[in-house]
């Protein structure tokens, strides 16, 4: 197992996903993230099923930034409760996995 983290965050419209993104980026919190439209999502709000076109972020950085990540997020995005779901990266390229920590301080 690496110490690089996958973070998965949903925004609607697509230029919060890119403030987001950039912020991370430029920060130092995220090596990289990924911009995926088209994400129609069906959920449960307030007792009502409810249906939303969204950008799936996929957000790359390491176990001890996502605090950091998790905070910046909520700071940034627009929703009363954002998806923020932190997926363990088990193993990958050594060389990219090497680039993710040297991008993220």
């Amino acid at each position: 197992m690496t110490d690089t983290r996958l973070i998965l965050v949903t925004t609607s419209p697509r230029a919060e996903a890119k403030r987001i993104a950039h912020a991370l980026v430029e920060e130092r919190l995220a090596a990289c993230v990924n911009l995926i439209g088209g994400v129609h999502s069906v959920y449960r709000w307030n007792e009502t099923v409810e249906t939303a076109d969204e950008v799936l972020l996929l957000i790359k950085t390491r176990e001890a930034k996502v605090d950091a990540v998790r905070t910046r997020v909520h700071e940034l995005h627009s929703y009363e409760v954002p998806e923020f779901l932190v997926l363990d990266v088990a193993d990958g390229s050594s060389a990219y996995l090497a680039w993710i920590e040297s991008c993220v301080r």
